[in-house]
């Protein structure tokens, strides 16, 4: 990753924590069977032969066309919040496999008296909320993309915390490749339930075409421009964690 700013943070101060025994990730390749999924066969030629290239086409483009605001950001996030501007936080990918997923910051590091950082809620500011509301603290996973750890569209990348706790249906999600936006983040986001959004994942990986895609990326647009909705859920700034049963 070496087109990624060198300078990153983990904005939950715990960069390399795997959430399951606290150990150092790297980018560790794990197989089918000790991720408890089977080979997902692509449903169409779309998935099978194009889908990667236009991935890798239309990020690549993405960040050549607005390199400009990348670094307009930087500043304004170097100013606001502090440095470093860079988020960094492994994910579990396709196949299980962790990488490093990049973020704009959106939160301060300010902490209590006893060096406790403060809630998230005290720590996201108005210029926070609006790069999540428009998105643009997404920017950075275009890098994701073009390198291949992720694609265009597909289930969000959650938590490694949470491996444990899905059911076998519900790790169907990482039958393919984590999406920069994907069918439950047009259908509600971080709104609706988890169990409601992995439904929309699983569906999203058994019907996955050209058509669907291309859908998914003009809603995404036309809600991060125009709308600006479902960034919270009714009782958190952003998700409640998956405890498994919600």
């Amino acid at each position: 990753m070496n087109s990624i700013p060198p300078s990153v943070s983990d904005e939950t101060a715990t960069p390399q924590a795997d959430g399951l025994g606290g150990q150092e990730i790297t980018d560790k390749k794990v197989t089918l069977k000790e991720a408890g999924l089977k080979p997902h066969k692509s449903k169409g030629i779309y998935e099978f032969m194009f889908k990667r290239p236009i991935d890798i086409l239309l990020s690549l483009l993405i960040i050549i066309i607005i390199f400009w605001v990348y670094i307009l950001l930087a500043i304004l996030i170097k100013i606001k919040l502090g440095s470093p501007v860079i988020f960094k936080q492994p994910r579990p990918g396709k196949n299980e496999k962790i990488f490093n997923l990049y973020k704009f910051r959106t939160m301060t590091n300010e902490k209590d008296e006893n060096g406790n950082l403060l809630p998230d809620e005290q720590r996201l500011t108005s210029f926070g909320k609006w790069l999540r509301k428009t998105s643009l603290d997404e920017i950075p996973e275009f890098f994701n993309i073009l390198f291949g750890s992720m694609s265009l569209v597909g289930p969000r990348p959650l938590l490694i915390k949470y491996l444990p706790l899905y059911s076998e249906e519900q790790r169907r999600r990482h039958e393919v490749r984590p999406g920069l936006s994907g069918y439950a983040q047009v259908n509600g986001r971080n709104a609706i339930s988890w169990s409601d959004r992995f439904k929309l994942d699983v569906e999203y990986v058994d019907n996955i075409t050209f058509i669907g895609d291309f859908k998914i990326v003009r809603d995404t647009f036309k809600k991060a421009i125009f709308k600006h909705d479902n960034i919270s859920s009714e009782t958190s700034v952003t998700m409640e964690d998956f405890t498994g049963d919600n």
